[in-house]
């Protein structure tokens, strides 16, 4: 099946994706103020610069989009255009982020990944329920 836009139109879409300040990172971000929580976005002295950084909890959200991050669920269809491109592009994206994790890890913190798909109208109140409790457990 061929793209729905011309290749200057998809273009245009893609370019207008943002990595930050997404609106399901401002979904989590606005639930975790109003809980009491409160946090440093994108700390550049950590590795990747984590989303959502909970020092006094020791504690890291990352909030991943499901197509960029090759989630196993609707969200995530690649593209049947130029597909080893993107089969690349996001395998390339798993296993950054993996080390990324790994180095948190290392480091101490506890690293919290919520998908895109989690935060829909029908998973949202579960989702950032289980959020809040898995802050709140001590690391020990």
């Amino acid at each position: 099946m061929a793209d729905v836009f011309s290749k200057e139109k998809r273009s245009q879409v893609m370019s207008r994706i943002r990595s930050r300040n997404t609106r399901p990172e401002i979904l989590v971000r606005k639930y975790l103020f109003a809980h009491g929580f409160r946090y440093r976005l994108h700390d550049s002295k950590l590795p990747s610069k984590p989303d959502i950084v909970l020092p006094k909890y020791k504690t890291i959200v990352f909030i991943h989009g499901c197509f960029w991050h090759g989630h196993t669920c609707k969200y995530a269809q690649v593209p049947k255009s130029n597909t080893a491109f993107w089969v690349d592009k996001i395998n390339r994206n798993k296993n950054i982020s993996l080390i990324n994790i790994e180095k948190l890890e290392n480091l101490g913190w506890r690293v919290i990944i919520i998908w895109e798909c989690e935060l829909s109208k029908k998973r949202r109140e579960k989702t950032l329920n289980d959020l809040e409790l898995t802050i709140r457990i001590p690391l020990g």
